[in-house]
């Protein structure tokens, strides 16, 4: 598959926005490998859980050799290439067209019976060089001792993978999404304000009970996603605002079949429980972005007299300010043969199937034409999903100037 190189217009931030998942995060892998491959290289990376370890990745390495690093990385933490006899000829006779049909629904089965194995090698042996079993799990007396499973191993994989060095460079930014178990409260670890180490990649895929909180400085943390599963709130809420194209890589699709047994209710489950919030943070986005429109359009209609006499109006606008975001969507949607243990299911195949359908949903992506473009003059929020082909706006502004102070007019200035 080859991806022409793109020239993006002129936004001043170009986000990746990572959200949690587990091994089902081997598909953000495959669309940064598209980014990457157009030419493309994010000046922030924010993510949660297994999004942070490939932020790590992704910010720890210069560009050339990152999707060469990512690559490596998945292949140390998933199980080795499982080698299978099954092999179905390309169909020719109408006998060979039903051959290929039971083989293609043979396949499916072995991927799903070979894909529940690894799960459970998982949840028996852990994974190598990402988490190991407690010897008497779960252990106990401290924060970072109680739980299924030791991850001290992924800190060396880690350093190993990364270097810290230029995480903290400020090459790329880098936020991480973390919940602090004292408090309950969702904080995030910014390389803009903090030294980062591999404390605090690990720190933002703590899940419980599974995995153990991680301490730094006094504090204990787990998961980001025990509150929220995208950092995309934060990068569209950091002040000064500026315009910004936004790559949100989602792992949980929040649309899915009706589920007809227990196994299919807990997958279920998992993808609304983790979706929705994604869901949440762009309808907040987008509402406040609608409020920023009808405060200048009310703006408008004050005459220039009373705006000339007072200077609470230019301070109200310099506040009030907002500025032109464009999302992209990229979703992971599921295959059928997967099932409730997909987010710990680590074997090479499954790895591969997610790693390339990220790289195909990228490249899909930006051959949609202006998907990338910035908001037109007026717009301050638009989304492009390219499961739908749709690129949606919301936050119009009715009128594209505004009155200054005085009997003059100027055009409004672009949302910054």
């Amino acid at each position: 598959m080859t991806q022409r190189r793109l020239k993006l217009p002129d936004y001043p931030r170009v986000a990746l926005v990572l959200q949690g998942g587990g091994a089902l995060g081997s598909y953000q892998a495959g669309v940064y490998e598209g980014l990457a491959n157009a030419g493309i290289h994010p000046n922030w990376v924010a993510g949660i859980s297994i999004g942070a370890l490939n932020c790590a990745i992704i910010a720890g390495n210069p560009p050339e050799k990152r999707v060469e690093m990512l690559k490596e990385f998945w292949e140390t933490i998933c199980n080795p290439p499982r080698h299978t006899t099954a092999h179905v000829s390309n169909p020719g006779t109408i006998f060979d067209q039903w051959a290929s049909s039971w083989g293609e629904m043979f396949k499916e089965y072995e991927h799903s019976m070979l894909g529940s194995m690894s799960a459970i090698s998982a949840i028996v042996k852990g994974q190598e060089n990402f988490f190991k079993p407690r010897l008497l799990a779960p252990g106990g007396g401290a924060p970072d001792n109680t739980s299924f499973y030791d991850t001290t191993p992924v800190l060396a994989t880690l350093e190993r993978f990364a270097d810290f060095d230029r995480i903290n460079s400020g090459e790329t930014r880098v936020s991480l999404g973390a919940t602090n178990v004292a408090t309950g409260n969702f904080v995030y670890f910014d390389s803009e304000k903090i030294k980062l180490t591999p404390k605090h990649f690990l720190a933002s895929g703590s899940l419980p009970p599974g995995f153990p909180a991680t301490e730094i400085d006094g504090e204990y943390y787990w998961d980001g996603g025990c509150v929220s599963n995208t950092p995309l709130e934060y990068v569209l809420g950091v002040t000064p605002r500026k315009d910004t194209l936004v790559f949100q890589v989602d792992l949980w699709s929040a649309q899915g079949p009706l589920p007809v047994d227990i196994f299919q209710v807990n997958e279920r489950l998992k993808d609304i429980q983790f979706s929705s919030r994604t869901r949440t943070v762009t309808n907040v986005v987008e509402m406040l972005q609608n409020m920023r429109r009808i405060w200048f359009d009310t703006i408008d209609r004050i005459p220039a007299k009373v705006r000339a006499d007072d200077p609470w109006f230019d301070e109200m606008m310099r506040h009030m300010m907002g500025a032109r975001y464009n999302v992209i969507h990229l979703i992971y949607r599921n295959k059928l043969s997967e099932g409730h243990y997909k987010d710990y299911e680590f074997s090479a195949e499954t790895m591969g199937h997610h790693w390339d359908t990220g790289l195909h949903d990228m490249h899909e992506t930006l051959e949609c034409k202006d998907c990338l473009a910035m908001p037109a003059e007026g717009e301050n929020f638009v989304t492009f999903d390219v499961h739908t082909r749709q690129r949606s706006s919301s936050g119009q502004f009715a009128h594209p100037v505004v009155k200054a102070s005085g009997s003059r007019r100027r055009p409004r200035p672009a949302p910054k």
